[in-house]
């Protein structure tokens, strides 16, 4: 039987802020919408509309290989800056970068792979992916790739 990882989410527009009862809501990163996925030990790194976009960015397969098989992730790719801000501008000049070339830009730019997984999940709970509880604002130094964004479930005026 062939696996085949599910569609990226993408976000929506509402009419307000307030939440349906049992939704969260998480920050819109500024970054690229992507899907990473394990299977049988080979990870994929895939755009929203299925461009694969790994040998651009080499350090999220580092990460990635610390999933379970059978693993699919929706998220965003970032990259911060020195400041710990984020830096879309230097994640679109990783986009045509293969090679040597996107190597020496991961280790100027990393990028990091930010998806919703929440605590609880058997990936947090086995320590694999590190949670924005324990973690707080990364920064484009931190060597883990793959984070938790963090979310709200209470809409407060």
């Amino acid at each position: 039987m062939t696996w085949t990882p599910p569609e990226p989410m993408l976000s929506a527009p509402v009419p307000g802020p307030q939440l349906r009862p049992g939704w969260a809501a998480e920050p819109k990163w500024d970054g690229f919408r992507a899907l990473v996925s394990v299977d049988a030990g080979r990870v994929v790194l895939r755009s929203r509309r299925g461009t694969e976009m790994l040998s651009a960015f080499p350090e999220i397969e580092a990460g990635a290989t610390q999933l379970p098989d059978a693993t699919a992730l929706d998220g965003e790719l970032v990259v911060w800056d020195t400041a710990g801000r984020l830096a879309f501008e230097q994640l679109q000049n990783r986009l045509q970068r293969r090679g040597a070339r996107a190597a020496r830009a991961a280790a100027e730019w990393p990028a990091h792979f930010v998806t919703g997984v929440r605590a609880g999940s058997g990936l947090v709970r086995e320590g694999v992916i590190e949670g924005s509880q324990q973690v707080g604002n990364p920064c484009s130094r931190h060597p883990t790739t793959v984070w938790i964004s963090p979310v709200t479930r209470e809409f407060k005026e």
